[in-house]
C-alpha cells in the first residue's frame, strides 16, 4: 500500500468562507495548522491559474514543513510550485477531473494522489487501479459547497466505501466536530472540513477541537461497546 498523508483533520479551503470572516486563506490556514490541522488542500475552482499558483506558493511555503499541501484540481499548478521549489506534497482529482492514471503519470510515484469517490463502482475501481494513495469519501452530507455529487453517503456508506477502497479514506461533506467519532468507529480515517474552520470565529481552536474529538473517540470494531451510533 502507498504511503498517505496523515487524514485525521483534513482543512479543505475556501476563500469566499475565510474572506466572510475577515480572513485571507493563508491566516486561516496558518491558524488551523496550529491548532491541529493535519492536512491542507488548497481549492480554488474559480480561479485562474496564475493567482492560484500565487495562493498555493504562499501557504506552502508557510507551513508546507509543518502538514502536507494537497493542490485540488489543478495538477498544472501543482508542477509549476514543484517547479519554483515550493514544498507542495500532493493532488486531489474528483471522478470528472483527468483520470488518476495520468496524474499519477505526471506528478510521480512521491507525491500525495487523493481521488474522490462516491460509489461502490468507483471505490473498487480506486482499488484495482492502485494509483491513488488515499480516497476522499463524497459526501457525508449535502453542502453548499458540495451539490453536484452523487447520493449522500451518511456514516455507513462512508464505511462500505473506505472498505471497498482499501486505502486510507477522508469522508467529506457537512462534516463537523459530531460526526470524528462515528467516522473514526466505523474504520475512516479523517474527516475533511470546510466550514467548520473556514467559517470558525477562532480556527485554531477549531482544529484543536476537531482534532481533541477524532484523538479521545474509540477505534473502529469498538462502537457497539461504547455507544457510538449514527442514529
Amino acid at each position: 500500500m502507498r504511503n498517505a498523508p496523515d487524514l485525521r483533520v483534513y482543512l479543505v479551503t475556501d476563500a469566499e468562507q475565510c474572506e466572510s470572516m475577515g480572513r485571507s486563506v493563508l491566516e486561516t490556514v496558518e491558524a488551523a495548522v496550529e491548532g491541529g490541522a493535519t492536512c491542507v488542500q488548497l481549492r480554488a475552482k474559480t480561479s485562474d491559474g496564475g493567482p492560484f499558483l500565487d495562493e498555493v506558493c504562499e501557504v506552502a511555503n508557510a507551513v508546507g514543513d509543518q502538514v502536507p499541501v494537497i493542490v485540488n484540481d489543478r495538477v498544472d499548478v501543482f508542477l509549476a510550485a514543484r517547479a519554483l521549489g515550493v514544498p507542495v506534497a500532493g493532488v486531489h482529482v474528483g471522478q470528472s477531473d483527468l483520470p488518476a492514471k495520468v496524474v499519477r503519470e505526471m506528478i510521480g510515484e512521491v507525491a500525495f494522489l487523493g481521488l474522490s469517490v462516491g460509489t461502490d463502482e468507483e471505490a473498487r475501481i480506486a482499488a484495482s487501479e492502485g494509483v491513488a494513495d488515499h480516497v476522499g469519501l463524497s459526501v457525508l452530507r449535502t453542502t453548499a459547497t458540495k451539490t453536484n455529487t452523487p447520493d449522500v453517503l451518511g456514516y455507513d456508506g462512508c464505511e462500505r466505501l473506505a472498505r471497498l477502497a482499501v486505502m486510507p479514506s477522508v469522508a467529506i461533506g457537512g462534516v463537523g466536530i459530531d460526526d470524528m467519532a462515528p467516522l473514526k468507529a466505523r474504520g475512516v480515517n479523517g474527516g475533511a472540513v470546510v466550514s467548520a474552520i473556514c467559517c470558525a470565529e477562532d480556527p485554531k481552536q477549531a482544529a484543536r477541537d476537531l482534532l481533541n474529538a477524532w484523538s479521545s473517540a474509540p477505534d473502529a470494531g469498538r462502537q457497539e461497546a461504547t455507544g457510538v451510533s449514527d442514529r
